[in-house]
């Protein structure tokens, strides 16, 4: 068994490695746990510590395990959220596969929450038509994340190496035979027959989100500029309900509170969402836009979200991270409507993937947020994001991998880097990655304004163009493949912020073209100058480096 400690000093050594994965959320462990048992794997997780989206998941894990629910209705209620754009073949595969997942989960050790007789309970989330949602009171995505890490570390031939962060994609003749990695004080080359990417989506894109900080887009990034295809990046969810203080970061406040009961009101007590006809359960997009309209109209940056609705005892035994929460905050969620306004959540739109998680360059797979896959569509339906990860994950028992003809390249000893230039203040960098991400929410959140998207694109690639002949990043990219870099602490941490504002005005750029080429209003798009879903706009966006944005049919 292989193994290599997280604060090892030492360079990654070259291999050889069959499958590099980048990210080590639910989709990143779950591929390394299905990837086949004699393969050699390298984990790389940017975080020193235990920070994923996945984590942060609250609601839970949707799929069909009782009895008056389908595959039918739950592929129906997929495709009705995805307002016309999900992938016929993707979304069966999702819900034939779900139940097997579960199955799976529970013979790992999943403790999902149970009735009284012992079976799985289940919650019901917005548009869906039956309580197909399994869960771990409030907290799915922790327990999940917990489960399979246990296990990941125990794979034999594994190495997970914490705080390492991919700087680029190692592309040769078309086709990705490894990585660029900035290790601690390294920086150098990794080669493998396969990278699979599970680097989660870009809610930190905007002021408002209920992601974490490295939920930026980088995934997204870093296989556009290998010369991937990126899919439908102007469809984001924006999760109605996230706690609104001012003095607290966005906390996620579970759809499936709505579920057991919970209403949204203004504070006189009237619903916003009276007019869907869903209501409080209505599709994500709709209950977030109508929740803005309500707070313009009335000069306020928050609504309520009144829980007298469930009764206390059940209040607390399903949601104690939620109420905990509230409570550190002064809050009394109980008895007065907890403070709640929409926040980006979620990326339906990512890397181009089929049904094998493989992208538009060979040895290059994605699972997870990062990945549009095509189940989601123009949006999300609740829960189905983690048993998205499952599914895909699980479709790399096969993976294609590389031939091992490719010489094993042999390091250098390791060498100051080129570059002494101190590069730009910290200060400055954190200021204009603050600048952009208020522009992003302002003109391309829930409501987005197309003269602002142009203003805020014009401004984006001016500055982009600017950081691009940055020394520190020139050196980074033109690295000779035997070459290992040591850098001094000041300019490692340089390099970080250079790539967290190159990445961020990378993936903002992206966005925002995508946005503007989708003259109509669907599902997580929409344009105050268009406000409706027009027939021929029923196909999918996509982008290529060096090609003109076009479209690609949608698959029945």
């Amino acid at each position: 068994m292989s193994r290599e400690r997280s604060t090892s000093q030492d360079p990654i050594h070259n291999g050889p490695w069959d499958v590099v994965v980048v990210g080590a959320g639910a989709a990143g462990l779950m591929t390394c746990l299905e990837l086949p048992p004699e393969l050699n794997v390298l984990l790389l997780n940017r975080n020193a510590g235990k920070r994923s989206s996945s984590r942060w998941a609250q609601g839970g894990i949707a799929a069909v395990t009782g009895p008056g629910d389908s595959q039918f209705l739950h592929g129906d209620d997929t495709l009705k959220a995805g307002a016309g754009l999900c992938d016929g073949d993707a979304v069966r595969l999702l819900v034939d596969q779900a139940p097997h997942c579960v199955e799976r989960l529970l013979a790992l050790g999943m403790a999902f929450d149970r009735n009284r007789d012992g079976s799985l309970a289940t919650t019901l989330e917005a548009a869906h038509s039956q309580h197909r949602v399994l869960h771990v009171q409030d907290r799915t995505g922790r327990a999940l994340v917990d489960v399979l890490r246990e296990r990941v570390e125990a794979r034999p031939g594994l190495v997970h190496r914490r705080g390492v962060r991919v700087t680029q994609l190692w592309v040769d003749n078309q086709r990705c035979c490894g990585v660029q990695i900035l290790d601690g004080p390294w920086l150098h080359w990794v080669p493998a027959r396969a990278v699979v990417l599970a680097t989660g989506g870009g809610g930190h894109l905007y002021t408002n989100t209920t992601n974490p900080p490295q939920a930026c887009g980088e995934g997204v990034v870093l296989s556009w500029q290998a010369g991937a295809a990126v899919d439908d990046l102007e469809f984001v969810q924006f999760h109605p309900t996230a706690l609104k203080l001012a003095d607290a970061p966005c906390f996620l406040i579970s759809e499936a509170v709505r579920g057991e009961g919970a209403v949204l009101v203004d504070p006189s007590g009237r619903s916003p969402v009276a007019m869907l006809p869903q209501r409080d359960l209505a599709p994500r997009d709709q209950v977030s836009r109508a929740l803005l309209r309500c707070m313009r109209d009335q000069g306020l940056s928050s609504l309520g979200l009144d829980l007298s609705p469930i009764s206390a005892e059940q209040a607390e035994r399903r949601f104690p991270t939620i109420l905990e929460r509230c409570r550190e905050y002064g809050l009394h969620p109980l008895h007065n409507p907890i403070p709640v306004a929409p926040a980006a959540h979620y990326w339906m739109g990512g890397v181009a993937t089929d049904l094998q998680a493989a992208t538009t360059i060979p040895g290059l797979f994605a699972v997870g947020e990062v990945a549009c896959t095509g189940v989601h569509g123009a949006n999300r339906l609740a829960s189905n994001s983690l048993m998205e990860c499952l599914v895909f994950a699980g479709r790399l028992r096969n993976i294609a991998l590389n031939d091992r003809s490719r010489p094993i390249i042999s390091c250098k000893g390791p060498e100051p880097f080129p570059m002494s230039s101190p590069g730009p203040a910290a200060e400055s960098l954190n200021r204009s990655i603050n600048a952009l991400r208020s522009a992003c929410w302002d003109m391309a959140g829930v409501d987005r304004r197309v003269s602002g998207m142009q203003q805020t694109l014009r401004e984006l690639l001016k500055d982009n163009d600017a950081l691009q002949c940055s020394p520190l990043l020139e050196a980074m990219r033109n690295q000779d493949k035997d070459r290992c870099f040591q850098l001094e602490e000041t300019c490692r941490s340089n390099i970080n912020l250079l790539l967290d504002l190159h990445h961020r005005q990378q993936a903002s750029r992206l966005l925002l073209e995508a946005c503007l080429f989708r003259t109509e209003s669907r599902g997580g798009h929409f344009r105050s100058d268009a406000p409706t879903p027009l027939p021929q706009w029923r196909c999918h966006s996509r982008q290529v480096k060096g090609a003109l944005i076009h479209t690609r049919p949608v698959t029945d």
